[in-house]
């Protein structure tokens, strides 16, 4: 079922496109603006252009969302933009530097999540924010160790001598954690637990350190005071992690309840991505996704989540945005009893389905493949909104949710990592049709 926003996109959506089809569908985009990303002065992006509804905390800039938008550049051949992302990020690490090193250096509790890298701040200031939040997101701490080394290996990133202390501290860091087994918040900041979303990000960042180390990229120096970072240790490290993921694919997590998630959206980015899962796993994960969490307006990120549920603007607005455990607790003294089923539906998934789809085609040019990923390219572009919407017309939203029986875009329109996924679908379907 494809259900579309705004009816006039009708006019260039197909069903089988051709590559001038394509091209003509971007320009169109691109003049309505669908695809403007506009920066901050040091090159970062806040989350998503919020217009009125600044009470998100969308004006901050988050680690993960930027190295999404980074990567959705570099596939468009914009690698300025990419690598001014990576190099403010690296400046902001150098700012706030000790919070790898006293948790390394066994100075304060790694469960104090206040006290690790913070990982949402103020991006034009590259300040930290007072505001509680669950900073343990191993998840988005390795998008920029994997974002970074990918510059790297394709020669468009010299690292320079102060970037290298900086990006050893990461490996050091996974280790005096145990990432391949703590509980952390991973990519949708709620309740802690040991997911294989966050882990898979750490082994895909350190796989593409240990490439660098390799090849002998960062030089005969790269270490972290005397510990050199070589690539053994990195190896050991890589290897805790295959086992953690080992035990808990093709789910999410299997701790016991109620941490315990067999279907997360948060598992594709794995795949594409990352793309450190391929092969049978990847079809498991795929077919989990499609089965038990895709809607008709988009994908759940997990069953029985409660973020922008079922008539989530009659919710006091500082309850909306505030971490998930005070949420929960919210609905409970409110009794504000939720169904399956009523969970938003967002709009960063069918956009990374189609580009996973669009890969198995072109390493085979089956039709079917083909197919399928211009399947969920139409179901992204029916995501964008409605001529007459309050947001603007053609704006790519963050999720829609049920509101008095009827599915609207959240307030977090345009969300700028939508805008990459769909710009990543984009240009993988015009790569497929110049097979």
């Amino acid at each position: 079922m494809l259900i579309i926003q705004n009816e006039k996109i009708l006019d260039l959506i197909h069903y089988h496109y051709s590559l001038q089809d394509i091209q003509t569908l971007i320009a169109f985009l691109e003049h309505q603006k669908t695809l403007e990303f506009i920066p901050l002065t040091n090159g970062l992006f806040s989350a998503a252009v919020t217009n009125d509804a600044d009470y998100t905390g969308y004006t901050n800039v988050w680690i993960r969302d930027n190295i999404h938008v980074a990567y959705a550049h570099l596939l468009n051949n914009q690698v300025e933009v990419a690598i001014k992302i990576i190099r403010t990020l690296v400046k902001y690490f150098q700012k706030y530097q000790y919070r790898f090193q006293d948790i390394i250096e066994g100075k304060v509790d790694k469960n104090e999540v206040m006290k690790r890298p913070h990982v949402r701040f103020n991006g034009e200031k590259l300040e930290e924010i007072s505001q509680a939040w669950n900073h343990a997101q191993n998840d988005a701490l390795g998008y920029f160790l994997w974002f970074y080394c990918q510059l790297v290996r394709r020669e468009l990133l010299i690292p320079q001598a102060d970037e290298l202390e900086i990006l050893a501290l990461f490996p050091v860091y996974f280790d005096a954690i145990a990432y391949w087994q703590d509980e952390d918040s991973g990519h949708w900041e709620e309740d802690r637990k040991i997911e294989a979303s966050s882990i898979g990000v750490v082994v895909a960042a350190l796989q593409e350190l240990q490439l660098v180390v390799t090849e002998a990229l960062l030089g005969d120096n790269f270490r972290y005071k005397d510990q050199f970072i070589t690539v053994n240790f990195l190896l050991e490290l890589i290897n805790k992690g295959q086992i953690s993921l080992n035990q808990i694919l093709p789910f999410e997590c299997i701790q016991k309840k109620p941490k315990n998630r067999k279907y997360d959206a948060a598992l594709l980015f794995l795949i594409y991505p990352l793309q450190i899962i391929q092969g049978e796993m990847a079809e498991k994960i795929l077919n989990h996704v499609i089965n038990h969490l895709q809607g008709n307006y988009g994908i759940r990120r997990y069953l029985d989540d409660t973020f922008w549920c079922r008539d989530y603007q009659d919710i006091p607005q500082e309850i909306r945005t505030t971490i998930s455990l005070e949420r929960e607790q919210w609905f409970a003294e409110n009794n504000w009893q939720l169904k399956t089923g009523e969970e938003a539906q967002w709009c960063i998934f069918d956009s990374i389905i189609s580009a996973i789809f669009g890969i198995k085609y072109q390493q085979t040019l089956h039709p079917k493949y083909l197919q399928t990923q211009t399947y969920y390219l139409n179901r992204s572009l029916g995501q964008l909104t409605a001529t007459n919407h309050n947001f603007g017309a053609w704006r790519c939203p963050e999720l829609y949710y049920l509101e008095k029986g009827h599915y609207l875009p959240g307030d977090a329109t345009p969300l700028l990592w939508t805008q990459a996924n769909l710009k990543i679908a984009l240009t993988m379907m015009k790569k497929s049709l110049e097979f």
